[in-house]
């Protein structure tokens, strides 16, 4: 009897948690970003349409890269900062290890959050644009979403203000765009890669190894960006 009243009392805290983290994770303005989202890719969607262009997997892709950076650039932008706004980044650093364990379930949640966001949109991909494999769809879009969230969580740690970060990632997402296209786009360090747009006169056993080598390169970047944030929050003086 004591053990699960304990079981259930765990799962209460569990889920008081999750909630109270959501709610500093994503405050108000998420849901600006969620409504931009969709708004961004309705409209691109249509204009898409409207101009009689062809839809394809490659084509649905590009149009749900854009808004799936939008979901992940709010609550890891200015996660740090909100924190900080609302005194919890005190709490958090006046209990030894435990900032360590709450930022990295809020990083599981947000992926996870997101990750169900993009796969509803790509069921309103398949429905109202082009039939496309939903799980594969999301999960290939997961990649950049989760680096360019990771890079920008451990930006915001070195920052440490959300308006200064959000500032380095717009700099630093510009950048990739425009080495994208003079030096890196179909090679592996793509950042951007489509892997449902297979090169002209570019043997696909060639195609699949290079976005196998691009996920790889993108994954243990991803885990240094979480990894080096995570470090930065020893430096207790740097925040409090």
């Amino acid at each position: 009897m004591e053990r699960q009243f304990d079981i259930k009392n765990r799962l209460y805290i569990l889920i008081k948690m999750i909630r109270y983290n959501l709610r500093i994770i994503f405050a108000n303005r998420f849901i600006w970003f969620l409504i931009a989202a969709l708004a961004f890719f309705l409209f691109f969607a249509i204009q898409t349409v409207y101009n009689g262009g062809s839809m394809s997997e490659d084509v649905v892709y590009y149009l749900l890269i854009f808004p799936g950076i939008l979901l992940i650039f709010y609550p890891s932008v200015f996660g740090i900062q909100n924190d900080d706004d609302s005194r919890m980044l005190e709490i958090l650093f006046g209990i030894p290890n435990y900032r360590y364990k709450v930022w990295l379930v809020r990083l599981i949640m947000i992926y996870t959050l997101v990750f169900v966001i993009i796969v509803l949109f790509s069921a309103l991909a398949s429905v109202l644009l082009y039939k496309i494999n939903v799980l594969e769809m999301s999960y290939q879009l997961l990649y950049p979403i989760i680096f360019l969230g990771s890079m920008a969580f451990m930006f915001s740690t070195i920052i440490k203000n959300g308006n200064g970060t959000a500032v380095a990632m717009v700099l630093i997402g510009v950048a990739l765009l425009i080495l994208r296209e003079d030096l890196m786009q179909g090679t592996q360090w793509d950042v951007f890669l489509n892997p449902f747009e297979i090169p002209n006169n570019l043997n696909e056993v060639i195609w699949l190894g290079i976005i196998r080598k691009n996920r790889i390169f993108m994954g243990i970047a991803t885990l240094v960006f979480v990894l080096y944030g995570l470090y930065n929050l020893q430096k207790r003086e740097k925040f409090v």
